[in-house]
């Protein structure tokens, strides 16, 4: 089974559930669209009892996303702050030209014809 890093609770028609959301925080439902052989891979990990639900997977799935997300944000502002703080306008628009995906698929150097 997933480790949580949390003791996570909701209710569920009237009783307390130790399997949801974080004890107070609302839950809502939403619509994901996965590849079909995801869809498979996490129903095969819920048959095989690694995981409690489909649910379940994706919830935590998220958890880990989300904290990664959160870690890299927090290594960003440390490296900026040791290289002199925070990204220039025109910094930032050469790095946001750099990672999106528009950006990569446009080249801002021009091509010599062969």
């Amino acid at each position: 089974m997933f480790e949580w890093p949390a003791i996570q609770a909701q209710f569920v028609t009237g009783r307390l559930n130790l399997h949801g959301m974080v004890f107070g925080m609302g839950t809502r439902k939403i619509t994901v669209t996965l590849q079909d052989h995801q869809v498979d891979e996490i129903r095969a990990l819920v048959a095989a009892g690694a995981a409690g639900s489909v649910s379940a997977f994706l919830k935590h799935a998220v958890g880990v996303a989300l904290f990664d997300a959160a870690g890299w944000k927090e290594m960003l502002q440390d490296a900026l702050q040791q290289t002199g703080g925070p990204l220039t306008r025109k910094e930032r628009a050469w790095a946001d030209a750099l990672l999106s995906p528009q950006g990569q698929k446009r080249s801002s150097r021009k091509r010599k014809a062969a």
